[in-house]
């Protein structure tokens, strides 16, 4: 090798040396929130006043913390009769739970329930069912859904159907506000005397409007839906069958 190739050499290799850690730094940088794909939504049917609620509510809790999931801790109200009323139950969400019985064609509603994707069920506290239902909902086509927060006021932008999503499926556009984690000493009832742990509680969930296959832009504001909430969900679901076409997650606080 000659000396002027054998310079050259050096130069470029030396300059690879300090251009790698940065090559490296972008190509490990994980993608940016918006290119990530729509969550999977995981909806437990829970009541403080089952006792065989609280293994769920754990699990709840573990799935809450992937990033590809949007799980929510939906309380009824038809166990409050057995001695201790839950303070997050509600008319609404055991209608909620009713229409999927019905879309899922299910004789009753029960607790610890777990609805994925508004197309499948399992048992709250059964782990590998609920894990391989998740990854099968996975597979699924995901209509492009976005929210973001700002002063108070909601913006929800849905895109027009697209990659497998009918665009005649008419599907509702829910708003669903929610507090990261409750923790509340049960007095009577089944769980009298234990202590339980809630996460991603929903306190409030109204229908914003409807998508018909075309390109959605709705606004809400946070004040209607009282309280304050830790987040915030919007969920786009089919009329027809329970079906969740989209989804989307947006954090309200710091914490």
């Amino acid at each position: 090798m000659t000396a002027p190739r054998a310079t050259a050499l050096i130069a470029f290799l030396a300059a690879v040396a300090v251009v790698s850690p940065l090559a490296l730094m972008l190509v490990a940088r994980p993608a940016a929130a918006a290119d990530a794909p729509p969550p999977t939504v995981v909806e437990l049917f829970t009541s403080q006043g089952c006792s065989s609620c609280p293994p769920a509510d754990k699990f709840l809790g573990e799935l809450a913390q992937r990033p590809d999931l949007l799980a929510l801790s939906i309380h009824v109200d038809y166990w409050d009769y057995i001695g201790w009323k839950d303070p997050f139950a509600s008319p609404d969400n055991t209608k909620r739970q009713r229409d999927y019985a019905q879309a899922l064609k299910l004789r009753y509603v029960y607790t610890p329930q777990m609805v994925i994707q508004g197309i499948s069920h399992a048992t709250g506290s059964d782990r590998s069912s609920v894990l391989r239902r998740i990854a099968e909902a996975e597979a699924l086509p995901r209509l492009p859904v976005t929210v973001r927060h700002a002063g108070g006021r909601i913006e929800v932008t849905v895109a027009g159907a697209d990659k497998g999503i009918d665009g005649g499926d008419e599907a509702a556009v829910w708003l669903a506000v929610f507090d990261r984690q409750h923790e509340t000493a049960i007095q009577r009832g089944e769980n009298g005397g234990r202590k339980l742990k809630n996460h991603n509680v929903v306190r409030n969930m109204m229908q914003i409007g409807t998508w018909t296959g075309e390109p959605l832009k709705l606004a809400a504001t946070l004040a209607d839906f009282g309280g304050h909430p830790d987040g915030c969900a919007v969920i786009v679901q089919s009329v027809k069958t329970g079906r969740i076409l989209g989804a989307a997650k947006v954090a309200l606080s710091k914490v």
